[in-house]
C-alpha cells in the first residue's frame, strides 16, 4: 500500500526505469503526451508555392508550421498573432499549487518561431473564408490558398456576475485559467488559506473545457496543502460542478476512480450547481440549479473555473459551427477525423478551438500536429486526407505532491496507455516526475517540429 505521509514515496519506479526516463531525449519523452502518430505515407516535399495562413501562434500554431515547413519548403507561411510571449499552460497548475515558479511557464514567443516563416504581429479581427481571406486589428488584408485556424479559446468569465480577474490572490479567490500571473496569484491565495484551514469551494461547469483535469487536480492539491500544513481537521473542501449526478470527468473509469479518492479524503461533491456569481468582498459564491434556484455559498477559499467558448472572431464567422452540439459555443466546425472544415475543404484546425468531441490539451495537439500539417500537404497536392485523428488526449491528474496518475484516452474515453511501466489509474511517482520534470522539453520538441 503507498504510503500517504511521505509523497516521495508514491509507487516509486525501479532504478532502470528512472534512468530508462532520465536519459529520454524530448523525442522519447514525447511518447508521454501522444500515442504514436498515424502511420500512413507521409507525401514527399512538396514544390507548391501556396500561400498558407495560421491564425494563432499557441503550441499549435507553431508545430504546424514547423512540420508545414518540412512538407511544403517553398510554400508562404504566415503566422498572424500579436501575442509576444509564449506560455507553458500545462504548467499553470503546478504554478497555482506552488510547486513551480512563474518563470517556469513564461518564454518569448519570437524563440520558437520557424525560420522562414512570415510571423505578422497584430491579431486576426475577422474572418472571410468565402473570399480566403482574413482581416487584422491593424487593417492588413491578407489573402490565403489555405488556412489553418488555431486561434485557441475564450475562458468567460463575463457569465459569472461579480467576478473580477484583476482580484484573483485576494480575499481567497483563485483561478488557474487566465494567465501565469493569475496563476501565481492563485497560489498566494492557496497558501495563506492553509495556513488557517476553512472552507474551500471548487468549480466545475458545463460545457468544453481546457485541461478538463485541472479543476480536479487543483481539488486534489488544496486538499494536500491544507494536510501539508496541518489544518486539514478543521477545514472542508467540497466541490460544485454543473454536471450530473456522480459526474466530474468524461472518462467514466477515470471519473470513478476521482470520485472514490475524493470520498476518502472528505470531499463533499455538489452536482448540477452552476457558479452563476460571485460577492468578492462577502466571500460568497452563488450557483444555480437547472430549475433556476439558487445557492449561496460562503468561503475561505473560491477556485472559480469560467464557461469556455470559442473566441468571439471565430464565433462570429462563417467558420463556426451552425448546428448541433458544437454551435453554441462558436466552435470551430471541422471533422473530428481529419480536422479539416466541413464546409470549407481549404480550412484546418487544430487546439483548443476544434469543434470535436474531446481534445482540448497539449497532447492532444501533440498528437494532431503531424496529422494536419500532413492532411493539408495532401489537399495542397490536389488529394484528399488519408490520416485520421483518434481524439487522443492525456491527463496527467496529480493528487498530491509527489504522485499522480498519467492518464491517456481516445475519442470513446477508451484509456491508451503508452508506457507498459505506469498503469493508468494508479498513483506513482513515476507519473509525477514526469509532469514535473519531463514533460515541458516534450512540449518544446512539439513546437520545433520533432516529434
Amino acid at each position: 500500500m503507498t504510503d500517504r505521509t511521505d509523497p516521495a514515496r508514491a509507487t516509486r519506479p525501479s532504478r532502470r526505469d528512472l534512468l530508462r526516463t532520465l536519459g529520454a531525449t524530448p523525442l522519447a519523452v514525447a511518447a508521454l503526451q501522444a500515442a504514436p502518430a498515424a502511420r500512413a505515407q507521409a507525401p514527399a516535399a512538396s514544390p507548391s508555392k501556396a500561400r498558407i495562413v495560421i491564425a494563432g501562434s499557441g503550441l499549435g500554431g507553431i508545430a504546424v508550421a514547423s512540420r508545414l515547413r518540412a512538407l511544403l519548403p517553398q510554400a508562404r507561411i504566415t503566422i498572424v498573432d500579436a501575442k509576444q510571449e509564449h506560455n507553458y499552460q500545462p504548467g499553470y497548475t503546478l504554478v497555482a499549487s506552488g510547486v513551480w515558479p512563474i518563470e517556469k511557464v513564461r518564454n518569448r514567443n519570437a524563440e520558437f518561431m520557424p525560420s522562414g516563416v512570415e510571423w505578422v504581429q497584430e491579431m486576426v479581427a475577422s474572418f472571410a473564408p468565402a473570399s480566403n481571406r482574413l482581416s487584422t486589428t491593424g487593417g492588413q488584408k491578407i489573402d490565403y490558398d489555405y488556412l489553418v485556424v488555431a486561434t485557441g479559446l475564450h475562458p468567460d468569465f463575463a457569465q459569472i456576475e461579480g467576478m473580477d480577474l484583476k482580484a484573483i490572490g485576494q480575499n481567497g479567490l483563485g483561478s488557474v485559467y487566465p494567465s501565469p500571473e493569475a496563476a501565481a496569484a492563485t497560489w498566494q491565495a492557496m497558501d495563506a488559506f492553509r495556513a488557517k484551514g476553512g472552507q474551500a469551494v471548487m468549480t466545475l461547469p458545463t460545457g468544453a473545457l481546457k485541461c478538463a483535469g485541472a479543476p480536479l487536480k487543483m481539488t486534489f492539491m488544496v486538499a494536500d496543502r491544507l494536510r501539508q500544513a496541518g489544518t486539514m481537521e478543521r477545514s472542508k473542501v467540497d466541490f460544485y460542478t454543473g454536471l450530473p449526478q456522480d459526474t466530474v470527468f468524461g472518462v467514466k473509469s477515470v471519473n470513478d476512480n476521482v470520485l472514490a479518492r475524493w470520498k476518502g479524503l472528505g470531499i463533499q461533491t455538489h452536482y448540477l450547481q452552476k457558479l452563476v456569481a460571485v460577492d468578492l468582498g462577502a466571500r460568497q459564491a452563488m450557483f444555480a440549479s437547472p430549475e433556476g434556484e439558487r445557492t449561496t455559498v460562503d468561503y475561505d477559499f473560491l477556485h472559480v473555473v469560467p464557461p469556455m467558448r470559442a473566441p468571439d472572431v471565430v464565433k462570429n464567422s462563417e467558420l463556426a459551427a451552425k448546428d448541433g452540439p458544437m454551435a453554441p459555443g462558436g466552435w470551430l466546425e471541422v471533422s473530428k477525423d481529419t480536422l479539416q472544415h466541413r464546409r470549407f475543404p481549404n480550412v484546418f484546425g487544430i487546439g483548443d478551438i476544434n469543434g470535436t468531441p474531446r481534445g482540448k490539451t497539449a497532447a492532444t495537439v501533440k498528437k494532431s500536429a503531424p496529422l494536419v500539417a500532413h492532411n493539408l500537404a495532401r489537399v495542397v497536392a490536389g488529394q484528399t486526407p488519408d490520416q485520421i485523428f483518434d481524439g487522443y488526449t492525456s491527463c496527467p491528474m496529480i493528487v498530491r505532491e509527489g504522485s499522480a496518475m498519467l492518464i491517456e484516452f481516445d475519442y470513446d474515453g477508451k484509456l491508451t496507455p503508452s508506457l507498459p511501466m505506469i498503469e493508468p489509474l494508479q498513483e506513482s511517482f513515476m507519473a509525477w516526475f514526469m509532469k514535473y520534470r519531463l514533460l515541458k522539453p516534450a512540449y518544446i520538441g512539439v513546437l520545433k517540429g520533432l516529434v
